[in-house]
């Protein structure tokens, strides 16, 4: 389990610039990007034990930040 929290600059090291530019002009994007961040936080409360959550729903939280990941990503590559 890692306690090293994934923000969008650590997954996209490549694409600091973008991400920061799509949220400033991209509503959609930054409210995706927002989404991501409070999940990814969410779960890395969880992992480093500051909160405690049953495995199930800490499954469905590493799903849901998935999901908002592979949505940045298609942004990332239009």
């Amino acid at each position: 389990m890692s306690h090293v929290p994934h923000e969008l600059a650590d997954e996209f090291p490549d694409a600091a610039e973008k991400i920061h530019e799509l949220k400033l002009n991209n509503a959609h994007f930054a409210k995706i990007a927002d989404a991501y961040h409070e999940v990814n936080r969410e779960i890395h409360r969880i992992e480093a034990e500051i909160e405690t959550t049953s495995d199930a729903y800490a499954e469905e939280l590493k799903k849901k930040r998935l999901a908002l990941k592979d949505e940045v990503a298609g942004f990332l590559a239009a």
